[in-house]
C-alpha cells in the first residue's frame, strides 16, 4: 500500500547530500577541463556545451532512479504509480506542445524573448509533474539547486574574467554591449536556478516514476510465485 509522501527538511538533506557532493566535484572537473583546453568530447566549450561527456546533466535520470529507490525502502511511496508516471509524461508532452507552438509563432527568433518562453514553458511543466510523487518532487527540487547553485557562481566568475568556457559562452543571437549584470541574468541566473532546475525536477520524476515500477514488480514477485506454488501434500 502507498505511503503518505511525508519527506521532512532532514530526510531531504540526507538524502541529497552524498548526490551534490558528486555533482560538485563533475562540475569543478568540468571546469578545469575546460580551463584546460581539454578534449571537446569531453569538455565542450561551445554555448551551452552540448553533448559533452563531463557534464552533470548526464547524473539527471540516475539521481531520479537513486532518490525514488531511496524513498521507497523507506515506506514513501507515490500513491499511484500511474499517476507517479504519468504527470511527468504531461510534462514532457507539454513541453513539446508549447515548443513546437513556439516555433509557429516565431517566439524563438529572439535571444530574449526566446529565454523568456523557455524558461516559463520548462517551470510549468516542471509544476505539472508534483502531483505525481509529492516527496519525490520536493527532493528533486532540493538536489536541483544545490547542484545547479555552485554552476550559477562559476558563470559569474567566467562572466567576469572572460575565461572562453561554455559558462560564459554567449549565444550567437545575444544582444551585444550587454553589461555583466544583464548577461549574468541571461546566461547564469535565469537558465541555472529556472530552466535546468526545470528539466531535472522533469526528467527525474519520469525516471524516478518507472524506478518505483519496477520496484513494485520486483517486489510483489516472490509473492505471486508463492501462492502459485502447490501446498506440501498434493
Amino acid at each position: 500500500m502507498a505511503q503518505p509522501d511525508s519527506v521532512s527538511k532532514l530526510g531531504i538533506r540526507g538524502l541529497i547530500v552524498i548526490p551534490a557532493v558528486i555533482t560538485l566535484a563533475i562540475t569543478l572537473l568540468r571546469l578545469a577541463g575546460e580551463l584546460a583546453h581539454g578534449p571537446s568530447a569531453l569538455f565542450n566549450r561551445a554555448p551551452g556545451g552540448p553533448w559533452a561527456i563531463v557534464g552533470i546533466i548526464w547524473l539527471v535520470p540516475v539521481i531520479g532512479i537513486y532518490f525514488a529507490l531511496k524513498l521507497t525502502s523507506r515506506g514513501e511511496r507515490p500513491r499511484s504509480l500511474l499517476r507517479a508516471i504519468g504527470f511527468p509524461f504531461l510534462a514532457v508532452v507539454i513541453i513539446y506542445i508549447l515548443s513546437f507552438a513556439g516555433s509557429r509563432i516565431n517566439v524563438q527568433q529572439h535571444f530574449r524573448e526566446r529565454l523568456i518562453y523557455g524558461y516559463t514553458t520548462f517551470a510549468l511543466a516542471a509544476f505539472v509533474t508534483w502531483p505525481g510523487w509529492p516527496s519525490l518532487f520536493r527532493v528533486l527540487v532540493a538536489y536541483a539547486y544545490s547542484a545547479r547553485l555552485p554552476v550559477a557562481v562559476v558563470t559569474f566568475f567566467a562572466l567576469w574574467r572572460q575565461w572562453g568556457t561554455h559558462y560564459d559562452a554567449a549565444p550567437p543571437d545575444m544582444p551585444g554591449g550587454a553589461s555583466l549584470f544583464i548577461k549574468y541574468l541571461g546566461l547564469g541566473i535565469f537558465p541555472q536556478l529556472v530552466f535546468w532546475v526545470a528539466v531535472t525536477v522533469v526528467v527525474g520524476m519520469f525516471f524516478g516514476g518507472l524506478a518505483a515500477g519496477v520496484a513494485q514488480l520486483v517486489r510483489h514477485a516472490p509473492r505471486a510465485v508463492s501462492r502459485e506454488e502447490p501446498k506440501a501434500g498434493e
